[in-house]
């Protein structure tokens, strides 16, 4: 299967790709280099935003700009004059840090925190409504990763990659709740984290597992359909972009790599894109 890196970015923890279908762009983070970045790719132009601390996640706004998951909490920002609109800092505890965050098709935005000391599960899954509401929704995690809703909204995917694992919990779109949580994946003692994905036009969960070399293609139930191998130690998440959808755009890290081991994969840190052979769906925004 033909891998090719797009961008040699070279970022410490790239995070996150959002494909922006009306700007026809794939946003994604350098979580450590503190960056936001912009791939556009009729052009090849990208452009970066240096942030205040470090920028985790984010979802695009209907009325424009971004809803953030900072270190520290959720904001709203402005891409052109840099303007941030502090929301809530709900998580107290001092040694954990934002990760993982998307919105749901009810334009809800989805963030969750991880033990900054990758020990503890101290972290927890948090709720923003487009009234900005913000709701503690699952306790007891120690790193978020993979928030993927079913493409009929019944299922609600989520992964805590310091246990190695991608869960599926029963969601109600008109509350927003989950309930009956499942595991589905278990990689726990192989080494490798389930770390950030998306879906495809099939139902199927396409994730990206860190210290794996890997993409994994699971069927709604868990069962692994696909392995896609990657130039990469650390690949981190994974997004379909392109006009038709048909594009995966992978990120990935740098993160601990010694020099020796860069040697084996110089284009570690960079964003790649892949033909795996299907197209994902437009992915939502947040309403507020």
């Amino acid at each position: 299967m033909n891998v090719i890196c797009v961008v040699d970015a070279r970022n410490r923890l790239g995070e996150v790709p959002v494909w922006d279908v009306a700007e026809q762009a794939l946003y994604w983070v350098d979580i450590e280099g503190r960056l936001l970045q912009r791939l556009v790719p009729s052009t090849g132009k990208v452009d970066r935003w240096e942030m205040p601390e470090r920028i985790a996640s984010f979802a695009l706004r209907e009325k424009g700009g971004l809803i953030v998951a900072f270190a520290s909490g959720i904001a709203f920002y402005d891409l052109d004059s840099g303007a941030i609109e502090w929301i809530a800092r709900p998580d107290p505890v001092p040694t954990n840090r934002f990760n993982e965050g998307k919105c749901d098709r009810q334009g809800r935005f989805w963030a969750g925190t991880m033990d900054d000391r990758l020990k503890e599960h101290s972290a927890a899954l948090f709720r923003i409504d487009p009234d900005l509401t913000v709701t503690r929704v699952l306790d007891g995690i120690g790193i978020s990763n993979t928030m993927v809703w079913s493409l009929d909204d019944r299922y609600f995917y989520f992964a805590d990659t310091l246990d190695g694992a991608i869960d599926r919990f029963e969601y109600d779109p008109a509350s927003g709740t989950i309930a009956n949580r499942r595991r589905i994946v278990d990689l726990k003692g192989t080494g490798i984290g389930p770390d950030g994905s998306t879906i495809d036009s099939e139902g199927f969960i396409w994730n990206a597992q860190w210290d794996g070399w890997r993409l994994a293609r699971y069927a709604p139930d868990g069962r692994l359909d696909r392995i896609v191998e990657l130039p990469v130690q650390k690949p981190t998440s994974c997004m379909f972009g392109g006009p038709d959808l048909r594009t995966l755009y992978v990120t990935s890290a740098i993160w601990d790599l010694t020099p020796e081991q860069l040697l084996d994969q110089p284009q570690a840190g960079g964003l790649f894109a892949v033909d795996v052979g299907i197209g994902g769906v437009p992915e939502a925004r947040f309403a507020g």
